[in-house]
């Protein structure tokens, strides 16, 4: 009997890891490769073949390839994508103010058109002449669309008309949002559909260099993504919908921490180069966000873990405040390229940009930051302002130093730009880089760490004194920095947990002296309840620290550098409908959601054909998304309360759950 072996990938910011598992026999390789922007196929060729070759698996007998990434996740935390052009139906400008859709909208371009639904499914009538005469423009100018229509989710018709205009007139992808969420509220459900939109070649990029490395080994098993609840769907799936995968790496290292660890209750912290992702498990389980997953500050429409991702890594950008008496430092939210990987992947150019500005007399404001296109494809780069393109164009694929690119202040915010459209990185000094200098990581090269530092040394305080006596000493201070902000961001989610938002440990003078054991008549002390599990590559250099800041036992697991590829292959496929069924008036019974709007004259001839549809519906979505066999769960909500001695129904809401393992190649 043939034997299956389960490859495992995780493609973060910074790394790309790969696991060979097998249930029986457990993890048989694993590897890293640096992630490859501009070109994601190399770094998961690369670490996928060393993991291939260190486990001697011949690759017929791979019977399933799980993916797991946090690129998503970080486009959102750090505020980058395509540009995507949003087409509201029956919506108003007034309606951006709402959940934060004007701030995540930015500017990109928005269309209001005449149309909609309202809540049982009855049509405004869809005027498209408003996207035929603006569709010529708007496709030269935007890398996808989204599409949000009034009610969409009782009846989606307008939507898809738009959808198949767009499609018709141009070759770029289109997302509706009733194809992401059932639920009401539709500036949130639009909010969710341009965040998708924007993330659309990003994900696409990524399953292809996938698909292009398999094909190139001769792999034919299924490709699956993780999505943010830690559930498998099919690759083809997940390139429709991008969106769901915020929080795959976070949610496949729960489901790593669990099958590492055993523990069933802990508070399992992840630390990436960009972000830190933090979540409670509870009897074995992570708890999902019912309100939706809040990535980057926007509450989306997207079932997830209940993460909290901060914008705090190794390679989190070191910001130093020179104004005040003592040395104040303060890291992210934003990541840079560390200079130590600069240097490693660039070579002496990046040594000989900060061996120029070390031997300058005075210290220049840009000291230290470099920028370097992420070489991502041209056509990502639509739609660029004129200053915005002049500036572009003076950066290439080698770093070069912002005091020689940058000849006037205003081209500084001209310079973010492009960093938050994801087409440029800066290059600086980071925890990564002190890690370096105190030779407690040595990947990537230490002289290019040093010289950053001994640069940012060169600083006044507001006393008007150097910032640090040496290197080693801003590099101790640096990852003091990270251990107390890493403290934090834990409590933080962990009151969050218990109920108590509103405390800010950042803020609170109460809980600062408590991570300080500041001596006094009162003392302060906490701790948390459960252990604490630190994952990632650098978990082992920081966590047992930020565990005695907190006074808790702390666990890496031998394994944790790799925990979210492990995760990836061990979950299921899972696949949720909502049908509804409403009464617009006596007698009259409107069925809606996953599919068609039906009416009905008896209650329960509707409600039966709602359970049909929801449990059907599900089911032909978990096979889609890759299930071999799947087990149904359905439950159903029905508000109808009794008004003057008389039943009224409000709403009635099936939902039908299908999940079951992945499909395995047979061998």
């Amino acid at each position: 009997m043939t034997r299956h072996y389960l490859l495992g990938i995780d493609t973060g910011g910074t790394y790309t890891d790969a696991v060979l598992y097998c249930e029986t026999d457990g993890i048989l390789a694993k590897a890293k490769a640096l992630t490859t922007r501009h070109d994601l196929a190399v770094g998961i060729a690369e670490a996928l073949d060393k993991v291939i070759d260190a486990s001697g698996v011949p690759v017929g007998e791979i019977g399933l390839v799980s993916l797991s990434t946090t690129l998503a996740t970080n486009a959102l935390v750090e505020g980058q994508g395509g540009r995507a052009g949003l087409i509201m139906i029956g919506f108003g400008p007034d309606d951006l103010k709402r959940d934060g859709l004007s701030e995540a909208l930015g500017q990109d371009p928005v269309l209001y058109l005449t149309g909609g639904h309202d809540v049982h499914g009855t049509e405004t009538p869809l005027d498209l002449g408003p996207l035929a005469a603006a569709l010529p423009e708007l496709a030269q100018n935007v890398s996808s669309f989204a599409v949000a229509g009034y009610f969409a989710v009782r009846n989606p018709s307008h939507e898809t008309r738009v959808r198949d205009f767009i499609r018709s007139h141009s070759s770029l992808p289109v997302t509706c949002s009733h194809e992401l969420s059932s639920k009401l509220g539709g500036p949130r459900r639009a909010l969710t559909t341009l965040l998708n939109a924007r993330l659309v070649s990003m994900i696409d990029r990524l399953i292809g260099a996938c698909e292009g490395f398999l094909n190139k080994r001769g792999i034919e098993a299924p490709l699956m993504v993780v999505r943010g609840d830690g559930a498998l769907i099919a690759a083809a799936e997940a390139r429709l919908r991008p969106i769901e995968t915020i929080l795959s790496g976070p949610a496949a290292s729960l489901v790593g921490a669990r099958h590492l660890t055993g523990l069933a209750q802990a508070v399992v912290s992840d630390i990436g180069g960009t972000t830190t992702d933090v979540a409670i498990l509870n009897d074995g389980r992570p708890a999902l966000d019912a309100d939706g997953a809040v990535v980057g500050g926007y509450r989306t429409m997207v079932e997830a873990v209940a993460m909290r991702t901060y914008g705090l890594g190794g390679d989190s950008e070191v910001r130093i405040d020179d104004r005040s008496l003592s040395l104040r430092l303060d890291l992210g939210p934003r990541r840079l390229v560390p200079l130590s990987l600069a240097a490693a992947l660039h070579g002496p150019a990046v040594i000989e940009i900060l061996e120029r500005q070390l031997r300058a007399t005075h210290m220049g404001r840009h000291d230290g930051r470099l920028a370097v296109r992420t070489g991502v494809p041209d056509a990502l780069a639509a739609g660029l302002a004129t200053q915005e393109a002049a500036l572009f164009a003076r950066i290439g694929p080698s770093p070069v130093a912002l005091d020689q690119l940058l000849t006037a202040t205003a081209q500084l915010a001209t310079l973010d730009r492009l960093v938050a459209r994801g087409l440029v990185h800066i290059c600086g000094i980071t925890p990564s880089d002190a890690m370096h200098v105190l030779g407690r990581q040595g990947q990537w090269n230490r002289a290019a760490a040093e010289l950053g530092l001994r640069l940012a040394m060169r600083r006044k305080n507001g006393a008007g004194q150097p910032i640090a006596a040496s290197a080693e000493e801003l590099a101790e201070r640096i990852v003091e920095r990270l251990t107390r902000q890493s403290a934090e961001v834990i409590l933080s989610a962990s009151l969050s947990h218990d109920g108590l938002a509103d405390v800010e440990p950042a803020r609170s003078v109460l809980i600062d002296r408590a991570l300080r054991r500041e001596p006094g008549l009162v003392r302060f002390a906490l701790s948390l309840d459960r252990p604490l599990v630190g994952l990632g590559a650098s978990a082992p250099v920081y966590y047992p620290a930020i565990g005695d800041m907190l006074a808790v036992a702390c666990e890496v697991p031998e394994d944790a550098d790799v925990a979210n590829a492990i995760g990836a292959v061990v979950g299921r496929v899972r696949a949720t409908v909502t049908v509804f069924v409403t009464a617009p008036e006596d007698g009259i019974f409107v069925l809606s959601g996953a599919g068609d709007g039906r009416r009905f004259a008896d209650e329960e001839t509707a409600f039966t054909a709602a359970r049909e549809r929801a449990e059907q519906a599900a089911l032909e979505q978990a096979l889609a998304n890759g299930a071999a066999d799947a087990v149904m769960s359905s439950i159903e909500e029905i508000d109808a309360p009794e008004i003057d001695g008389r039943r009224k129904l409000i709403e009635a809401r099936f939902i039908a759950t299908a999940s079951g393992r992945p499909r395995l190649a047979q061998g």
